[in-house]
């Protein structure tokens, strides 16, 4: 009788934990069936391949590095270390100053991106290095994900070290350095929010160097790189940077606490979260890498004109640089990526009772991994101030949904669900998807997003002249409004 009860209780949570579960679950989902696939297909159909080639390598480029960052993790922390702390910090330090080195060259001299128009390597296929066209490999990405492995390595070494002195393991829950880390985070996205609300970078830009604002023009006399818009553009990133780096210290560091009293249990799920990042990022490299070649090859097809119904080329004479997937090539390949995430979200529903470890630990992972992948697919100097705020964001759903799942399994509601509550669950639920979608509407990549709530960066000091901030509005007051409801949901400690 005893051990049915008990096995009744840890089914039951309280509905303020289990909306921050569905609430990361519909991120996840949002991403992977809808946001990543329609990137694809949107790049894959377009007139160049340029933009597919830079997100197959920012992809593979996040897969690879969680592939590494949770490989150091469980050679650190697993119940018998392979690995001594010091060596992993020792190579760490090195590793994220090279990637800072690279990341700074590429950004300052002008260099992010390789091949150039004058580039001429071991071309084939009219490409200017290999088969590749210009601008397909970007320094700035790949520095700041060389940056990103070894501070992880230096940060769990450290972690590490502190453990081998100290024998407690228990979940301390969410301590003081988590929450300062993630208050700071938050507050610093929030000002950042309304500061780009009202000033924009290329107004600020102006403002701090009026003779030459935006980038360089000899007619005008501006011949140093150091332009108004590269210092504003400097400031910003390091600002949000920093928010990401609390952001994703206090999800590191909450997920650390979270694994350690039951590791026999969750290492080996975190190791194979770690394999299917690495074999996803070896898909989406050899993508990269045999695109070019693979559409000529395709094109070529003469069986039931399958290569004309797959591939498509405004000019006869430029084949493979003119030729793109068709609309039809498009949907297969759609439908193939859809079809494979809509797998996973379903086996995870499925394992949710008989190995909920796995669901909870892959499912904050990857929603880390989907954060930091919308700032590495999108590094360009126009597109990096939003995906970094997106990406903080993303990081702060991932470290919120890790500190509620500390007493998942814990009878932790006391209270019927009546009236009030069901009103408290369903209004909240509404109002977090009402102000996410104002979130998501702030992104200015081109043909990516449709933003249905209309923003305009700066927007805030030019109302009457085209400007608008309804979307920064919309998060504002109805993030609020959620905020206030949730807090008396987790009052009342209603129970599922």
């Amino acid at each position: 009788m005893q051990q049915t009860q008990q096995r009744e209780q840890s089914e039951r949570i309280s509905w303020a934990r289990a909306m921050v579960f569905a609430v990361g679950f519909f991120f996840i989902a949002a991403l992977l069936i809808g946001q990543i696939p329609g990137f694809i297909y949107y790049q894959i159909t377009a007139a160049s391949f340029v933009g597919m080639e830079q997100g197959f390598l920012g992809l593979a480029a996040t897969c690879i590095a969680g592939f590494i960052v949770i490989q150091v993790v469980v050679m650190l922390f697993d119940p018998r270390p392979v690995v001594p702390p010091a060596i992993i910090g020792m190579i760490g330090f090195p590793v994220a100053l090279a990637g800072l080195a690279l990341l700074l060259w590429a950004a300052w001299t002008g260099n992010q991106y390789f091949p150039n128009a004058s580039t001429n390597l071991w071309a084939v296929l009219g490409g200017k290095f290999l088969w590749f066209p210009v601008n397909v490999i970007d320094f700035v990405m790949i520095g700041s994900t060389i940056l990103g492995v070894g501070l992880a390595m230096v940060f769990f070494s450290a972690l590490a070290v502190r453990e081998q002195r100290n024998p407690d393991r228990r979940d301390p829950g969410t301590t003081p350095a988590i929450r300062l880390m993630l208050t700071a985070g938050s507050v610093l996205l929030i000002i950042f929010l309304l500061f780009y609300t009202f000033v924009s970078d290329t107004q600020l830009a102006q403002l701090i160097n009026p003779a030459c604002p935006i980038g360089i023009d000899p007619k005008r006399g501006c011949t140093s790189p150091f332009t108004g818009l590269f210092i504003v553009n400097t400031v910003f990133n390091l600002f949000l940077a920093i928010t990401i780096l609390c952001m994703l210290g206090a999800f590191a560091l909450r997920l650390h606490y979270l694994m350690r009293p039951v590791r026999k249990r969750t290492m080996s799920g975190l190791y194979i979260i770690g394999i299917n990042l690495a074999q996803f990022g070896v898909i989406f490299l050899i993508g990269w890498f045999v695109l070019y070649p693979l559409i000529d090859w395709i094109h070529s097809w003469t069986f039931l004109g399958l290569g004309k119904y797959l591939t498509g080329c405004s000019k006869l004479t430029a084949i493979p640089q003119s030729c793109s997937f068709s609309q039809q090539g498009g949907y297969i390949i759609d439908t193939i990526i859809t079809g494979a995430f809509f797998t996973l979200l379903m086996a995870a529903i499925w394992a949710w009772k008989s190995k909920r470890n796995l669901v909870v630990i892959s499912g904050v992972t990857i929603t880390a991994v989907l954060a930091i992948a919308t700032l590495l697919v999108h590094t360009t100097p126009s597109e990096v101030i939003i995906a970094a705020l997106l990406c903080a964001g993303g990081l702060a759903l991932a470290a919120i949904w890790t500190s509620v799942a500390r007493r998942e399994f814990a009878v932790v509601g006391e209270n019927n669900l009546g009236c009030l509550g069901m009103w408290l669950v369903l209004g909240t639920c509404l109002l977090i998807y009402i102000a996410a979608f104002a979130f998501f509407s702030l992104p200015v990549f081109p043909n990516e997003t449709e933003p249905n709530i209309p923003f305009t960066p700066g927007g805030g000091l030019v109302l009457g002249a085209g400007g608008s901030i309804s979307a920064t509005t919309v998060v504002i007051v109805i993030g609020i409004l959620a905020a206030v409801q949730f807090y008396f949901l987790t009052r009342n400690r209603y129970k599922v």
